[in-house]
């Protein structure tokens, strides 16, 4: 019995109630109750409040109110045991062979174990990365790859439909710098002294002398806009094919430089001053983002006429919105703290919500250790670590897998040395190894022509303590995956993972799960295979939401 069915039940105990006339609830019978798992694993399976949220409501002291609820539970063929504790608590106790359903019910529903309507007919727009194509991503941007594509595919899990978008900053003083830089390389002369350095400036301005010789030697202008269009294309290209190998593609890359070419902006500006969010001041032209929270109203169009910088950024929502998005969510580095509340500032101009039109998320910095030092150093960058650096030290998915393993909300300190390990110290090594163990398991268990199907499962033989905790385990995946993408968290699955994989190991510790020598296989053996299969399979499918692999073998 899974949660959400528990849930379903205590439900139907208290509109028992209610039709029996033993019990009002003015505002009626709640379509779901929030039961958890307790503390303390010996007040039993699960728990919930409901006597203490509603006793009030209904004119009762919350204890009695658990009292009848829980003598209405306990006649239900799923309820071994319905106990109060406390002022109201009700303590719950799953039967063996409900419980051991779980097993089935994952089997039967296979990769699609885990999905939810929470975001059924919801379009997600989902920015994240969006470096600027003047350098390899760096780590904090490789952060937001691992965090952002786990969450399109949590997301997507949920029921949304979501458009994973990278926008490409290709407007701007840092492209100037890198034209600057390139020609310099070119010309055989020291970087700009606000240019990027790196081997990689000298490998792409490399590149378009291959392809354009006498590139150096045109005017400056004509040079720079050159190396500029061609060095671009380049560097994004590479960018791209970094993220493709790291597992994150994109459904549309959007050029910064469309907003301009395009009149978006003008058309943003139109629409808000149609909106009478616009006035004049000193020649210039502002958006009043005060009136929504900002500290100060902002520039949008400068006193000589050219957009200031949230120009672009208006056009941008407003596309978004106009291609029918229902939610933008949009990852940001540390280093955008106080962008947020222009932004949102920005989307109530606009007429929407805050928060729900348009969401954006902050992520903190991430430090590279090796041998208990930091890394500071790329010796292609110049300057800093970045996706290249960290596969090649430990992997995609390690690489994957640490990056998410942590609230975006803190800043992280990945050793290498252990991300590389392949011992229990590592999390996902950990998490994988339990995988190829239970597909181990199912495969000796072929070559022994033993056959677990469900036609032949009993699952009330799933009565050890082990065998239990192992099934509330997989039975709370879903809720994981739901408040994962609710709050926009994908650690809770890697944590989830780990303590699932401990779960399966210590049920395996103690339950042997294939017969031994001539003995004969046993409805016990075929229910603990049962069991094993449907682990193995909620373990994929919260790897796959990290998109991280599940091996088969290791």
């Amino acid at each position: 019995m899974t949660p959400e069915q528990l849930s379903d039940v205590i439900v139907s105990a208290l509109q028992r109630l209610v039709d029996e006339g033993r019990l009002s609830l003015p505002d009626g019978v709640p379509a779901q109750v929030r039961v958890e798992r307790p503390k303390v694993k010996e007040h039993g399976d699960y728990a919930t409040n409901i006597a203490l949220q509603l006793a009030k409501k209904a004119g009762l002291n919350p204890r009695d109110f658990a009292t009848d609820l829980a003598a209405v539970l306990a006649e239900h063929d799923g309820v071994s045991a319905a106990e109060v504790a406390g002022p109201g608590f009700l303590n719950l106790r799953v039967a063996a062979d409900a419980q051991g359903q779980v097993a089935a019910h994952v089997l039967e529903a296979g990769a699609d174990y885990g999905r939810s309507g929470l975001y059924a007919g919801q379009r997600v727009n989902l920015e994240f990365v969006s470096a600027n194509p003047t350098g390899p991503i760096h780590i904090g941007g490789v952060r937001w790859a691992a965090v952002g594509d786990s969450l399109g595919r949590l997301l997507t899990f949920a029921g949304a439909d979501v458009t994973r978008e990278y926008y490409f900053n290709d407007h701007g003083a840092q492209i100037d710098r890198f034209a600057r830089s390139l020609l310099a390389s070119a010309r055989g002369q020291d970087a700009p002294e606000d240019g990027y350095g790196g081997q990689y400036i000298h490998e792409i301005a490399a590149d378009v002398v291959a392809k354009h010789p006498d590139v150096a030697s045109l005017p400056d202008a004509e040079a720079t806009e050159l190396l500029r269009a061609e060095g671009v294309e380049l560097m994004f290209a590479e960018i791209k094919a970094s993220l493709h190998d790291f597992g994150v593609d994109f459904d549309v890359y959007f050029h910064e430089n469309d907003l301009h070419a395009s009149g978006a902006v003008d058309r943003a500006i139109a629409r808000l001053d149609e909106l009478g969010k616009m006035y004049e001041k000193d020649g210039a032209r502002w958006l009043r983002t005060s009136d929504y929270g900002d500290d100060k109203d902002r520039v949008v169009v400068k006193s000589d006429g050219q957009p200031a910088y949230i120009s672009g950024d208006l056009a941008y929502y407003l596309d978004k919105r106009e291609r029918g998005f229902d939610r933008c969510l949009i990852m940001l580095g540390a280093d955008h703290h106080g962008y947020v509340s222009r932004m949102m500032a920005m989307c109530a101009a606009f007429g929407d919500e805050p928060g729900v039109n348009l969401e954006l998320l902050i992520g903190q910095m991430v430090n590279l250790l090796r041998d208990g030092q930091p890394l500071r150093m790329s010796k292609r960058n110049g300057t800093v670590i970045s996706l290249e650096d960290l596969v090649g030290a430990i992997g995609v998915d390690a690489a994957r897998y640490a990056l998410a393993r942590y609230s975006t909300d803190s800043p992280i300190d990945l050793d290498l040395d252990l991300w590389a390990s392949t011992t229990n110290d590592n999390p996902v090594y950990y998490v994988q190894y339990a995988h190829a163990r239970l597909s181990s398991i199912l495969r000796n268990a072929a070559d022994l022509g033993v056959d677990h199907g469900l036609d032949r499962f009993d699952p009330g033989l799933l009565e050890h303590e082990k065998e239990g905790e192992l099934l509330r385990a997989l039975a709370s995946f879903p809720e994981v995956a739901s408040r994962a993408a609710e709050l926009r968290e994908p650690h809770r699955v890697a944590r989830y993972l780990e303590r699932t994989a401990a779960a399966f190991h210590a049920f395996y510790a103690v339950c042997r799960v294939l017969p031994q020598g001539d003995e004969e296989a046993t409805d016990v053996h075929r229910a603990r295979l049962v069991l094993v299969d449907a682990t193995r399979q909620v373990v994929a499918n919260g790897l796959g939401l990290l998109g991280v692999s599940a091996p088969e073998r290791m």
